[in-house]
């Protein structure tokens, strides 16, 4: 029951902005599917008349419909940038086959007597397709059509992560966060809408034939149209490209509101692609991280938080009390990185890798051989340590040294389940005991995982060590988790923009932005 109270609550407080994903979800969808039965039904109908093509086109759009939609999504980013354009793109290709199989399976099904009575009665090709196949073939047809519009209303959810808006912003942003509520408000809305989706295209196939036609220019041709408001850009409109943690996390977004009472126009998008976004101008301003090597690689300001609105957040390795109880030799070589890296060695560390190109592991090998801490790998046969890792460099830098340190200094064997997303993720898989260790930041342990009272929160940011001390006491009483003393550096968040177009405006400071937007 309180999950239903909260997830009610949460509509209440999000009701505008579910809205607006549901308008840009309609969006995706309908011009999408409008332009894939504009292009795959006839195409469909044409394979018809030339049956020696079906077999190259079918095949084609079954390729299509195998590639992962997260990674055509990606090999369409260099071709037309983010935003919504690659999201239809990508989901009018995923159309295509259900259209193109059962427009060309509704009609070559059609009896062959009734097809012969036809000619028989002098119809000419375009008569017997229009007055014959077409109507017997419609339910199959229809049906192509339902499945490419249901399969459009689930995988657009994914267009979120490309900065195309749509509901799966709540999505992603409620695994981030650790907020079922949230999941639930993106989750819920888009199964309804394919139900929907899919019930008035069943109830627009028994039509009559005469209101038939009018009605399905409206849907295919009419709302595709009365979308493209969503397709329009606006120049002129300064936008903040935002991953979905930030975006919704008391420490993000939400805090700054809060401090500095700014107010951005603000795209959603993988963490991934905030730096290249920028970087290209499709947005203004993102969020990063202090100590990442892309400020460097793509020519970024950070801008400096001049009232303290970002927590500290020193990186630790988190571990379960019952794994280093059970291996004390394993304790041992957490300690030994404590301390040993500051913001500008792990600046340096996330270059080499973004920009340099080299691997996790040389760079880790390199870092660990300055500081006389490598260890050729014993090969150990003892029982596996199973790390874990969010999806971003300096964690797969953090995760390769350990999984090195194990190896050199015990006979433990290490397995490392890199990129496991967000917070939510990695910390779930922690406490459910699914990997043993992971690196963390206290400021995240102290805002997100923990929910701390802001109060609370803000009196504990003022002092790094009695924000630590706070999180390691609660996640040892609560989890049974023990947070190992920091390793040196602060990666805090941060605002950032292209260096050039700082300096032409003057902002130097989250301050500064605030006064440049005001009106």
């Amino acid at each position: 029951m309180t999950l239903l109270q909260d997830l009610w609550a949460f509509l209440q407080l999000q009701a505008g902005k579910l809205l607006e994903q549901a308008l840009e979800h309609i969006g995706l969808t309908f011009i999408s599917l409008g332009l894939a039965v504009l292009i795959g039904l006839p195409l469909g109908l044409l394979i018809t008349r030339y049956k020696k093509a079906a077999g190259a086109v079918l095949g084609v759009a079954g390729i299509l419909q195998t590639i992962p939609s997260i990674a055509l999504l990606g090999f369409l980013i260099p071709v037309l940038g983010i935003g919504p354009e690659p999201a239809i793109f990508a989901l009018f290709l995923y159309s295509l086959l259900p259209i193109i199989r059962n427009a060309f399976t509704g009609v070559t099904q059609v009896d062959a007597t009734v097809k012969e009575a036809a000619r028989g009665m002098g119809m000419t090709d375009w008569q017997l397709l229009t007055r014959v196949e077409l109507p017997l073939a419609l339910p199959v047809l229809f049906a192509g059509i339902r499945t490419a519009a249901v399969l459009n209303v689930g995988v657009a959810t994914l267009a979120a992560y490309i900065a195309a808006g749509g509901l799966g912003e709540f999505i992603f942003g409620g695994i981030a966060l650790n907020n079922t509520p949230m999941i639930l408000a993106g989750a819920i809305p888009a199964a309804l809408l394919a139900v929907l989706v899919d019930f008035l295209l069943a109830r627009l196939q028994h039509m009559r034939l005469h209101f038939l036609r009018p009605v399905s220019l409206l849907l295919f041709l009419g709302l595709p149209a009365l979308s493209s408001f969503y397709l329009l850009p606006n120049k002129d409109k300064f936008e903040a490209g935002l991953s979905p943690e930030f975006a919704g996390r008391a420490d993000g977004y939400p805090g700054l509101k809060a401090t500095y009472g700014l107010k951005l126009n603000t795209v959603i998008m993988a963490p991934a692609l905030v730096y290249k976004a920028v970087y290209e101008g499709d947005v203004d301003v993102i969020d990063g991280y202090s100590t990442d090597g892309k400020i460097k690689t793509y020519k970024l300001r950070v801008l400096e938080d001049d009232q303290l609105s970002f927590p500290p957040y020193y990186a630790a390795f988190m571990a379960r009390e019952p794994v280093l109880a059970q291996h004390p030799e394993l304790l041992e070589v957490l300690h030994m990185l404590s301390g040993t890296i500051n913001d500008s060695t792990m600046t340096a560390l996330n270059y080499q890798v973004d920009f340099e190109k080299e691997s996790p592991e040389q760079v880790a090998q390199r870092f660990l051989q300055h500081r006389g801490l490598w260890r050729p790998s014993r090969n150990g046969a003892g029982e596996t340590i199973r790390l874990g890792s969010k999806i971003f460099t300096e964690q797969y830098i953090l995760t390769e040294m350990l999984t090195q340190l194990i190896r050199g200094y015990t006979d433990l064997q290490v397995t490392a389940q890199t990129g496991l997303g967000g917070t939510k993720i990695c910390f779930d898989a922690l406490a459910a005991g699914e990997i043993d260790i992971y690196p963390e930041y206290t400021g995240t342990g102290l805002q997100v995982i923990l929910n701390t009272p802001p109060a609370l929160a803000t009196t504990l940011s003022a002092d790094n060590n009695a924000v630590y001390k706070y999180v390691a006491g609660q996640f040892k009483e609560k989890y049974h988790i023990i947070w190992l003393p920091p390793l040196g550096f602060n990666n805090t968040y941060a605002l950032m923009m292209r260096e050039e177009q700082a300096a032409k405006l003057n902002i130097r400071t989250i301050s500064d932005l605030k006064n440049h937007l005001a009106p």
